[in-house]
């Protein structure tokens, strides 16, 4: 296994293993977040673990014209009963995402430093926040990383109330601009939108 050095560089995605770990260790600092996601690499680990930095063979993707809406869907944005937002509530939705009960995963990975590395990404405009609102609460939202070159690298959502994570993330598709949505690993309830594996060198070349 690779364990990065204080150097400010990755290993080439080639040396991934299977599972898509790419190295271990090194830092959350708002420069190799930067770089890592700018050449298709995220963190993933736990609490009390060492860094984790994937690159997945194969990479979720959603491509805006791709896009699928259920008819129940339609249905719902057609009541405007929500108000939807961005880069309004970005500490909210992040904690929000940490602490939400997710079915069959216990735990979050979202850890302490994670949650303060993207607040500072953050603020330095590259991390985004999608946020639903209904009567004035926070119902809903999505962040993740804005690449300025038309990519967008989802990190996690969150939905206190039926579909609204669904709403950020058809906003988002839908109003942003992006060509590309980086889901990174396959996930059903994205597949259900439209999302999609395509070879990591594929996913590399439009970065």
């Amino acid at each position: 296994m690779i364990w990065i050095t204080n150097k400010l560089e990755f290993p080439s995605s080639e040396l991934a293993t299977e599972e898509g770990i790419l190295a271990l260790g090194g830092d959350l600092s708002t420069e190799r977040l930067i770089l890592a996601y700018s050449n298709g690499i995220f963190p993933w680990f736990n609490e009390g673990e060492p860094i984790v930095w994937y690159s997945p063979w194969e990479r979720m993707v959603l491509f805006p014209k791709e896009l699928k809406i259920s008819k129940s869907m339609r249905q719902l944005m057609r009541k405007n009963k929500f108000t939807i937002t961005e880069n309004t509530a970005f500490k909210e939705v992040i904690f929000n995402c940490k602490h939400i009960d997710r079915k069959d995963q216990p735990g979050t990975w979202i850890t302490n430093d994670m949650e303060q590395a993207y607040i500072n990404l953050h603020k330095k405009g590259i991390a985004k926040s999608v946020e639903v609102w209904f009567e004035g609460k926070l119902v809903g939202g999505l962040y993740g990383i804005d690449l300025k070159n038309g990519v967008f690298c989802g990190e996690s959502m969150f939905s206190k109330l039926s579909n609204t994570s669904k709403l950020a993330f058809i906003h988002l598709t839908q109003n942003c601009g992006y060509k590309l949505i980086d889901c990174q690993v396959y996930n059903e309830h994205l597949a259900s939108l439209g999302a999609k594996e395509i070879p990591r060198k594929e996913f590399l070349e439009f970065l």
